[in-house]
């Protein structure tokens, strides 16, 4: 059974920082192309950053220079690095594992940037 668990979310004023994870079980993690999304109330769905098998990485315009996507292969877990938050990044933050034929997604973790 595939899972993917996030954490990390929580509530921080504007400037702060969070760091998100997210835990993969039942895939063979170092082949899938790992990805954070969100999407904010009324909003869709939007891809903020992810990481390809080989490390390459792509970021959204809004999150370049403040939000980093890395991940540990030997602990089958991508974090999502944010600093300088702004009240504009409040949303549910979802993880995605991608490889050709499957697709797989967390529950996601709200993300409150609010004084």
């Amino acid at each position: 059974q595939v899972q993917l668990v996030e954490s990390g979310g929580g509530l921080v004023q504007p400037g702060g920082s969070l760091r998100l994870s997210c835990a993969a079980s039942g895939i063979f993690f170092s082949i899938y192309t790992m990805g954070w999304y969100r999407q904010a109330p009324g909003k869709q769905r939007e891809l903020v950053a992810l990481i390809t098998r080989g490390g390459t990485t792509n970021y959204a315009d809004s999150v370049k220079g403040r939000f980093t996507i890395s991940r540990d292969n030997a602990k089958n877990t991508v974090y999502l690095q944010m600093n300088s938050l702004k009240p504009e990044d409040t949303a549910v933050y979802f993880c995605n594992a991608k490889k050709p034929g499957n697709d797989y997604w967390g529950q996601g973790t709200q993300v409150t940037v609010s004084s």
